[in-house]
């Protein structure tokens, strides 16, 4: 498992690769996924406005990010939990923006038992 970011959430393994190390996949359930559109707000998109023309890290659109990833990784994990999961597996990140201001975040995986 190279190169493989293994998370242990409170009940429910995530990994990013194809395979939990000691543990045998015995069902595929399908992918799973969380959805979050977040938009940066005014006091953000202004501040990072005035922060991105001078270059650097912008914090407030850093915090807005990993709000919605975190929420997106939690829907994930209600959906694998809905459906009988112990892990997911191949878990990634994907972000769109679809509004200026508004970026959609969706957080997915395959859902799966372990023996």
């Amino acid at each position: 498992m190279a190169n493989s970011e293994n998370i242990m959430n409170e009940r429910m393994i995530i990994t990013t690769g194809n395979e939990i190390s000691g543990r045998e996949i015995t069902e595929y359930l399908g992918v799973v996924l969380g959805i979050v559109v977040r938009a940066t707000g005014i006091k953000a998109g202004v501040v990072g406005g005035l922060k991105s023309i001078a270059g650097g890290n912008v914090k407030s659109f850093t915090a807005v990010c990993e709000k919605a990833r975190i929420e997106a990784s939690s829907h994930m994990v209600e959906h694998a939990q809905k459906i009988g999961a112990d892990a997911i597996i191949a878990m990634r990140y994907d972000a769109t923006e679809f509004t200026q201001g508004s970026t959609e975040v969706i957080a997915y995986g395959t859902a799966v038992k372990l023996n």
